[in-house]
């Protein structure tokens, strides 16, 4: 059975995707976490704000989109893995990547993206592959129509944590490759149009997916009370509010 526990924690910052730059890292701050049981140990999801997180499973540290302006990269845990979706300034951050980089660190990204990184491995629409002991599926992210994230560009990602699966979008719209997903325990979706997706798309990719915990991430102004509303009546889906603006 799935346990949480959470505490809020403020962001002032609301990035603009692809139009940002790395700034420097504010003060460290204590980052709110949420704990899950899975069939193979505890998984830890560390949120420290916009798109990027932080997970540790089996002794395994992941950092999804680390960026420097949430975080104080040089005092946080070293990576097993690096996962970027796309190439956006509040998404790929080479500082941060390095300053949580060993010599046995994976970094997996998005073709642009692994084109900035040395080293990097590419990870296309489709793909699957075993990283740092964890399976990662590498899941279509881009807009209908608007170009801000075009179509077999940015990654989202499907990571299997013993009997759990974390699916984590990157920016996306409903698109419907990622309602046809399977299986999913945890979802992180993005909600800040015109960029990625408004409260009712975010619903209607909650209700093809039916996970069983719900984070609305990278949402900048909007309102997530419209989110918790539209999904109130859905049995068996808890949505849970975090600082990730």
């Amino acid at each position: 059975m799935m346990n949480g526990t959470w505490m809020m924690r403020g962001l002032a910052f609301v990035a603009l995707a692809g139009l940002l730059a790395p700034a420097t890292a504010p003060a460290q701050k204590d980052f709110a976490e949420d704990s899950f049981e899975t069939s193979g140990g505890e998984l830890k999801i560390t949120f420290i704000g916009h798109g990027t997180l932080m997970l540790t499973y089996a002794g395994k540290v992941i950092h999804v989109d680390p960026v420097s302006m949430y975080a104080d990269y040089t005092t946080m845990p070293k990576a097993d893995l690096v996962l970027v979706t796309h190439e956006h300034g509040d998404h790929l951050d080479a500082k941060a990547i390095a300053a949580v980089s060993t010599s046995r660190t994976v970094v997996a990204a998005n073709g642009k993206s692994a084109a900035a990184l040395a080293g990097a491995l590419v990870m296309k629409n489709g793909d699957a592959r075993t990283l740092a002991g964890i399976p990662v599926e590498a899941v279509p992210a881009y807009n209908h129509e608007k170009a801000f994230h075009p179509r077999g560009n940015g990654n989202g990602y499907v990571l299997t944590f013993g009997n759990r699966r974390v699916y984590i979008a990157g920016d996306t719209e409903n698109v419907p490759e990622i309602k046809k997903l399977e299986g999913i325990d945890i979802a992180f979706l993005p909600m800040n149009q015109p960029f990625t997706m408004t409260p009712e798309q975010v619903a209607d990719v909650a209700r093809a997916l039916r996970p069983r915990v719900l984070y609305p991430y990278h949402f900048g102004d909007t309102d997530t009370s419209r989110l918790v509303d539209l999904l109130k009546d859905e049995a068996g889906i808890e949505v849970r509010i975090r600082a990730l603006q």
